[in-house]
């Protein structure tokens, strides 16, 4: 693999989303903190190691009234290989040094009393590889999926939205589906486009139901219908739930057909829940490339956490697929706890105590089988204390891709931003590298 780096990390041949969700979950989730008293430093900033190379972890602490923290290090986001009460000062103590001879994610929290800091690192990244086997009828199953799905003739209703604006038009959007539910949605494009011309704009969402970041919205998709000269912009609820619905309807199908979605069916590979929402992500595709409008060479999926993994999971499934935005994807080496680490989210295999029914039924769903051979640019977002989809399993994922990959790997960055003092410093060296490759895809 090749690798060269710009400002975190980019990936070359072998080896991100929505501005408005990013900073709304920087608002939810951000501490009120004026700024933190412990600062963490690594001896690469970048957060990546190669192996062997020396890691040291140095921390220095302001105006604390302790003159001693707790200091916890994971590897994998599974096993802890230290944890101690060590003294600091305000001129900095190394409290964690070590090597490691391949891939390894290593994540290192300090506590004194409610104040925090964290930091991430990972090993060797390129060498990450899923935690099973890619089941030998993958490709038979997708392919009977795929031909049944396009076996069902496409039936579409389509109503139109009110004040769309002048120039655009869009659409609330039902696609049936073998699913078993329809592909529902916004779909937004200008009202007159020439033949050919226009890029297709795929937006998909994180976990979650009644959430407000869960809905699809007519302004999002009217946003990015309006880039660059104009594109075709569907932006995909992940539920197949009807739009623009009172809240108590949402609440209901959380509360009740969708609670715990993503493990039912988990033991049972036609019942996972996953394959319907995949099937209507390629379902929408399908009617997005059929619009005559469409110029035939550009498709990005953009997506953050669920969202993430359904752009990787697009990528692999549809060889069209150019570009996949996927900030903290999920759905990645569900197997990873079978060789030792932390599963992306949901993480299935771990949830069922490594059940070996459901690491068979899932490992059809995974993204790191589904990108095996795919070709489409991948930008990717890793935070290296991540939790919820941790480093190693986005790794073991985006390496089974022949594509480009542009990977920013931010240390500072959990599932959320949590260390708020990295705001600006984020949008600076992360957001902003995002919007910019959007809209060059788009221009």
């Amino acid at each position: 693999m090749n690798y060269y780096k710009s400002n975190y990390l980019i990936l070359g041949t072998r080896r991100a989303a929505w501005l408005s969700l990013a900073l709304a979950i920087l608002t939810i989730f951000s501490l009120p903190a004026e700024g933190q008293k412990l600062k963490l430093q690594q001896s690469n900033p970048s957060g990546i190691y190669k192996p062997g190379e020396q890691i040291v972890i140095s921390l220095s602490a302001e105006d604390q009234e302790t003159d001693s923290v707790t200091v916890e290090v994971f590897k994998d986001f599974s096993k802890q290989v230290y944890a101690e009460r060590v003294a600091v000062s305000s001129d900095g103590e190394v409290i964690y040094s070590n090597t490691f001879p391949g891939p390894a994610a290593i994540s290192c929290k300090v506590t004194a009393g409610e104040e925090w800091a964290a930091t991430g690192l990972v090993v060797d990244p390129e060498n990450f590889e899923p935690g099973y086997a890619r089941p030998a009828d993958f490709d038979a199953f997708w392919k009977r999926e795929k031909k049944a799905l396009r076996k069902l003739k496409m039936n579409v209703k389509m109503e139109p939205e009110n004040g769309e604006g002048e120039g655009f038009e869009c659409y609330d959007t039902e696609i049936n589906c073998t699913g078993p539910k329809p592909a529902r949605g916004y779909f937004a494009r200008p009202v007159e486009a020439d033949a050919n011309s226009l890029p297709i704009v795929l937006l998909v969402h994180a976990a979650g139901v009644n959430g407000d970041w869960c809905k699809s919205k007519p302004s999002s998709a009217l946003n990015y219908a309006r880039m660059g000269k104009g594109a075709l912009c569907f932006d995909l609820n992940a539920h197949g739930m009807l739009n623009g619905m009172p809240e108590a309807y949402y609440d209901s199908l959380a509360a009740g057909p969708l609670h715990r979605y993503f493990y039912q069916g988990f033991d049972r590979r036609d019942d996972f829940y996953f394959k319907g929402m995949y099937l209507r992500l390629q379902r929408t595709i399908d009617f997005l490339t059929s619009q005559p409008e469409w110029d035939g060479r550009r498709i990005i999926v953009i997506g953050e956490s669920q969202g993430g993994g359904q752009a990787l999971v697009a990528a692999g499934l549809d060889k069209r697929v150019t570009a996949a935005v996927a900030t903290v994807p999920a759905m990645c080496d569900w197997g990873g706890p079978l060789a030792g680490r932390k599963g992306g989210w949901p993480d299935p295999v771990n949830a069922s105590g490594n059940s070996s029914e459901v690491s068979e039924a899932v490992s059809y769903f995974d993204a790191a089988h589904l990108l095996k051979n795919s070709r489409a640019t991948l930008f990717v977002e890793i935070g290296l204390i991540d939790r919820t989809c941790p480093s190693s399993s986005i790794y073991a994922a985006i390496n089974q891709s022949k594509g480009r990959k542009i990977v920013y790997t931010v240390p500072y960055r959990g599932h959320h931003l949590e260390q708020e003092e990295f705001l600006e410093t984020w949008k600076e060296e992360v957001l902003r590298k995002r919007e910019d490759f959007i809209r060059h895809f788009l221009r």
